[in-house]
């Protein structure tokens, strides 16, 4: 019940839309039952069963009232115009309410659309967001292809399940109400021997209801791990042809595949089980309605006539299908639940990294970084352990050392990817979690050993997160990364779009672009990871040249395997196990003749 209220706040944003629908609603219900009363003067004319009624009756809100009105109306045509007149007039009447009816009927589903689907465009922009949000160590213990099926699947599942079943929660409830309460005018007798009856009819569907919402969740999962064997094997499938496992892959899907299949069918014959039941029931029900109000009209102290008979089994025959779409919707609601579960295990998920209240705006970096005594544990293991280092402004940092050792974990520190554990990370003598995190992360221009790249053009790929760039900026800064020619020899240049993780560039190229992406946003700290790891020789001087320029007047942190390529940095320093064993310039450490020489010596030996 707390999935679906919180399902329902969504939809109560729009509550505008909400009151018209429940108005027109409650006009469809007036009408329905103003025509169903149309019946009973109907019957008595047909039947000539009662004398004509010449006073007018005082009006009020009861079926009696109503009924003596309409018989009042109706004797006064016919002692006018006579019974065909009444006839026509009645049909006549007749018509314009069931067209009044139908018409409010479309109004209440019109405006619930509105509803519905900007509900779910909600939903879906939040757990968006959500997902940029997390941080990093969230999406390690998940998979892309779950969290892919809860944004799609998930969400489009709740569409279908719930908000689709919005309208006839408030509809069918009133509707059934207001045709008992007519009923129960009509014959308080009859109406409770109904009352009787129908609580083992609700009984019976609830049972499907609830086994049908467990069933409905490990689908759901299911179907989220197919989605990811799917990513992967889409992301991995060089492997997969390289090793000849496309026969186990398929294998793999296929059992998945079927597992899902299987619980489908189950779920689907439970669902489907739900409109025919509820129909049997129904319709046993009115047998036995129809039995014992027969029973009441035959007896001699009979409280109820032929006709309003007739007229309450009309009635009553139009609560079967506001009941029946009612356990259709509790129904749909129940396997919409299970997806509305998975969506909320997303947005309520843990934000790690927390921007303090009234954070310090940052407007330029003045001085200095300095990591202070710290230390970072990920999943029980100690993967920094009391780091002290300071990082003057346009100095040149390189960290080196065996992989696993921690550099970029302290690359991934100074922007808040992640949080310390122990110590602290000072920007100018202050606490970077004090500052805005946005303002802190604009102070940096990151390039990752994977080029990170966007199935757009080049040019946006370049230009990304900066909405204001020129065409002038976003070229001049291709140029200093060694890109502008290979760009303008693409099939449109600038406009040319690169595919999937750019895989249409080769990997040189690809890096270049990041590089040129960092380049445009100008920031005064660099980080540099593994950024020329990718490239070849020719492609490396290159870059590596205009890396020169560019790191010149700014703050750099490259972290480096090839140590070939930082040799004239300010500091080296050299990690092991989470720790930093040696420091200083290359020929000091080449002098000290430890790990960091061993390091160059292996890879002069590779060479």
């Amino acid at each position: 019940m707390k999935k679906f209220l919180r399902i329902f706040a969504y939809a109560g944003t729009y509550w505008g839309y909400i009151m018209l629908n429940i108005l027109f609603t409650i006009l469809t219900i007036v009408f329905s039952l103003f025509s169903f009363s149309l019946l009973v003067p109907f019957l008595n004319l047909l039947f000539n069963s009662e004398n004509l009624v010449t006073v007018q009756p005082e009006f009020a809100l009861n079926s009696e009232a109503i009924l003596n009105t309409l018989n009042y109306y109706i004797s006064m045509i016919i002692i006018e115009k006579g019974k065909i007149e009444a006839l026509v007039s009645i049909c006549g009447i007749l018509a314009v309410a069931f067209l009044l009816r139908n018409l409010s009927r479309f109004l209440s589903s019109f405006f619930m659309a509105n509803v519905r689907v900007e509900s779910v465009r909600d939903i879906r922009n939040d757990v968006y967001k959500k997902i940029l949000i997390l941080p990093l160590s969230f999406y390690n213990k998940q998979r892309k292809g779950d969290i892919m099926a809860r944004i799609t699947t998930d969400v489009q599942e709740v569409e279908y399940s719930i908000m689709n079943s919005l309208e006839m929660i408030f509809r069918d409830p009133v509707t059934i109400i207001a045709y008992f309460l007519f009923m129960i005018s009509m014959s308080p007798q009859l109406t409770l021997f109904v009352l009787a009856v129908l609580p083992i009819t609700g009984f019976l569907i609830g049972r499907v209801g609830r086994s049908l919402r467990k069933s409905s969740k490990v689908g759901q999962t299911r179907l989220a791990n197919m989605l990811s064997t799917i990513e992967e094997s889409i992301s991995g499938l060089r492997i997969i042809k390289a090793f000849n496992a496309i026969d186990y892959s398929n294998k793999r899907f296929r059992k998945q595949n079927q597992s899902y299949s299987k619980l489908l069918i189950s779920i689907y014959r439970r669902r489907d089980l739900s409109s025919p039941m509820s129909e049997f029931l129904s319709a046993i029900v009115i047998i036995i309605v129809l039995w014992f109000g027969a029973r009441l009209v035959l007896s001699d102290s009979s409280t109820i006539n032929a006709a309003d008979f007739v007229t309450y089994i009309v009635v009553f025959s139009q609560i079967i299908p506001s009941a029946k779409t009612l356990s259709q919707g509790i129904f749909n609601i129940q396997k919409g639940s299970a997806s509305a579960e998975r969506i909320f295990e997303i947005l309520d998920a843990e934000e790690v990294i927390v921007e303090k209240e009234n954070a310090i705006e940052i407007e330029v970096f003045e001085s200095e970084l300095e990591y202070k005594n710290v230390s970072f544990r990920y999943n029980k293991e100690d993967v920094l352990k009391n780091i002290n280092l300071k990082i003057e402004k346009g100095k040149l940092i390189a960290l080196v050392g065996e992989s696993g050792g921690g550099k970029s974990t302290m690359a991934d520190l100074l922007p808040r990817f992640y949080d310390v554990t122990q110590g602290a990370i000072l920007m100018d003598g202050i606490d970077i979690r004090d500052y805005n995190i946005d303002n802190l992360r604009a102070q940096m221009g990151i390039v990752t050993q994977e080029s990170i790249l966007f199935n757009d053009t080049v040019f946006n790929n370049i230009a990304f997160g900066k909405t204001d760039a020129t065409s002038e900026a976003v070229v001049e800064a291709a140029k200093i990364a060694n890109a502008h020619e290979f760009i303008i020899q693409l099939e449109n240049g600038y406009d040319s779009i690169i595919g999937d993780r750019g895989m249409t560039l080769s990997g040189g190229q690809r890096q270049r672009l990041s590089i040129a992406r960092a380049i445009l946003k100008n920031p005064p700290i660099l980080i540099l990871d593994e950024a020329t790891s990718a490239l070849d020789t020719e492609s490396e001087r290159l870059v590596q040249d205009a890396l020169a320029k560019v790191m010149s007047n700014r703050t750099s942190i490259v972290i480096a395997h090839r140590l070939s390529t930082i040799q004239n940095a300010d500091e080296i320093i050299v990690m092991s196990k989470g720790e930093i064993v040696e420091r200083g310039k290359h020929d000091e450490l080449i002098k000290l003749g430890g790990i960091y020489k061993k390091l160059t010596e292996l890879q002069s030996f590779a060479q």
